[in-house]
């Protein structure tokens, strides 16, 4: 029988981190979500504790790291977090100290150098460009090599922590003759000489979590600053797996941020029905349930699928599986649980769901994001079928 209960190390972790959003994270969820762009001083206290992340241990040689067994099950207790905090406010989440896209990226791209240089500071990640939204691939921020120096001009958009980040990694090509071949990760740090943060954005939802543009003006970092290898192979796509890499990393994480704040806004669905006198009784025979219930046990299920399904690609991370394949599968599922999910409970709850003396209204708003970064949901689907049919992007579009 396969056993999905959760160890006792993850379930202390899942409730200790439930406690600190229920106690920090719920109370001030409104004060930002009203004062976009105002940092949250309360998360202050996360600092410290957040200082490594992005820091890699040293490896030592024992059994427990051979592909396919279990290692160290970072990437569990990173899910049981973020879904907690999740539950608690997406956008506040997303601002605590190193807890940018850019943070698990720099982990799967960096050398031990690197990391020893750049590891435990707040990382953006900046890949996405006016001119450039799904196709990753066609990045036009150049970095041309001057000497002991790389030369970066462009312009990134829509870049979470923008504005509070330590330092970001800036994807460029440094030969547009070549393709994906050429897209390269940069590392560069705040207060470089033509790098600045250009504009700030307003946002639907999620206005806890800054987002805003960069612009690299004859932006002058040191060599070593390129992650990863500088080689160019033509008629390879190898440069631009690091693009991928990372996006399988980042991935599982909105798929269990999405499990937070839907199951947040079923449990607000549930309290309202219950003071209305409508009690969830599972033992009840399927075919005396009323609709409105019937409504709340199909978004209970797919909440409940849409978690396994993300700790499935946590789970294949931690042992070293590559999980291309399932990162997009709960990205895909998540963005439209979320969606689906806080809309209907927000439409259940009537008057009361667009109310601002509840969080349903600010849950819908925030949710729609989960659908469109860090991959749309359309280009998600495309990802999953050229993975189950075996076929290219050039022959699936």
């Amino acid at each position: 029988m396969i056993n999905l209960e959760l160890p006792e190390n993850l379930l202390q972790i899942k409730k200790t981190t439930h406690a600190f959003a229920q106690d920090l994270l719920r109370p001030v969820s409104r004060k930002y979500d009203m004062n976009e762009h105002a940092y949250p001083a309360e998360l202050d206290v996360l600092r410290f504790r957040s200082s490594g992340a992005g820091k890699k241990e040293k490896k030592t040689e024992n059994k427990s790291q051979r592909k396919g067994e279990f290692v160290t099950g970072k990437r569990m207790i990173e899910a049981m977090a973020v879904e907690e905090m999740a539950w608690g406010d997406v956008g506040l989440m997303m601002s605590v100290p190193n807890n940018a896209p850019g943070n698990p990226a720099l982990l799967s791209l960096a050398n031990e150098a690197q990391l020893e240089k750049f590891g435990g500071k707040w990382t953006a990640f900046s890949i996405t460009e006016p001119e450039t939204g799904s196709d990753s691939g066609s990045v036009s921020t150049t970095a041309v090599l001057d000497g002991d120096y790389w030369v970066l001009n462009g312009e990134k958009i829509f870049v979470t922590a923008a504005d509070r980040c330590d330092n970001a990694i800036i994807w460029a090509t440094i030969d547009k003759t070549a393709g994906k071949a050429g897209i390269k990760p940069f590392l560069v740090e705040k207060g470089t000489p033509g790098f600045e943060v250009s504009k700030l954005e307003k946002k639907m939802g999620l206005r806890a979590s800054d987002t805003g543009s960069f612009l690299l003006r004859d932006c002058r970092i040191p060599r070593d600053n390129l992650l990863g290898d500088p080689e160019i192979r033509r008629n390879s796509s190898e440069g631009f797996k690091g693009v991928m890499t990372s996006f399988d990393n980042i991935r599982p994480l909105v798929g269990i941020m999405a499990t937070g704040i839907s199951r947040a806004a079923l449990e607000l669905l549930r309290e309202k029905m219950e003071a209305s006198g409508i009690e969830i009784d599972y033992r009840k025979n399927a075919n005396t349930v009323s609709a409105l219930e019937k409504e709340y046990y199909m978004m209970e299920a797919s909440v409940e699928a849409l978690r396994l399904l993300s700790w499935r690609a946590f789970w294949m991370s931690d042992n070293g599986i590559p999980n291309s394949l399932e990162a997009s599968m709960c990205k895909a599922k998540g963005g439209r649980t979320a969606t689906l999910v806080t809309q209907k409970c927000c439409e259940l709850m009537g008057p009361l769901g667009i109310s601002a003396d509840e969080l349903m209204e600010k849950w819908v708003r925030d949710a729609k994001i989960l659908d469109i970064f860090e991959g749309t949901g359309q280009i998600q689907h495309l990802i999953i079928a050229r993975n189950v049919l075996k076929i290219s992007s050039k022959e699936l579009k």
